[in-house]
This record gives structure tokens, C-alpha cells and sequence, in this order.
């Protein structure tokens, strides 16, 4: 059960100010879309990704070892916040 808790803690801490938090805070400021209709269909759609990511992953070990799958997404993280950073103006620009 910890693991799920931690899975859950992940998941959630990584969506809060996402792209996809905004886009559906964004779709209920629309007067002519029902609140509840756009939590429930935004569920859905981040539900299928979700799928999609177990079923990719699931698969995965199969292919690569692990481990590599871990230094890898490491190193892509650590590249995406380097150019973040690099692209949010701390470039001398």
C-alpha cells in the first residue's frame, strides 16, 4: 500500500500547475461548458494517458533492464530542467 501511496504522491505533486491543470482550469472559465462535464471528461483523458503510461511500462522491462530505464529518465529530467532553465532567461538574455 506505501507504494501506491508514493505513486499517487508523484502523480499528484507532478500535475498541480501542469500544462493540463491549466488547460482544464482554462475549459471551466467557459460559461458555455458544464463544470462537471469538463472534471469528468478531463478525468478521463488523464486517465487514458495514465493507461497508456502502465502499458508502455509494463512492456518496457522486457526490452531495456530497469536500471538503464532509471538513468535514463533521470538524465531526462535533469536535460529538460537544465533547458528550462536555460530557456527561462537565466541565459544571459
Amino acid at each position: 500500500m506505501k507504494g501506491l501511496w508514493i505513486v499517487f504522491t508523484t502523480v499528484f505533486l507532478a500535475e498541480l500547475g501542469d500544462k493540463t491543470q491549466l488547460a482544464t482550469l482554462l475549459f471551466a472559465t467557459d460559461d458555455k461548458l458544464d463544470r462537471v462535464g469538463v472534471f469528468l471528461t478531463a478525468s478521463l483523458a488523464l486517465v487514458l494517458a495514465c493507461l497508456i503510461g502502465v502499458i508502455v511500462g509494463s512492456q518496457l522491462p522486457k526490452l531495456i533492464h530497469p536500471a538503464t530505464l532509471k538513468v535514463v529518465a533521470g538524465i531526462g529530467f535533469i536535460l529538460v530542467g537544465a533547458w528550462t532553465i536555460y530557456d527561462g532567461g537565466f541565459n544571459g538574455n
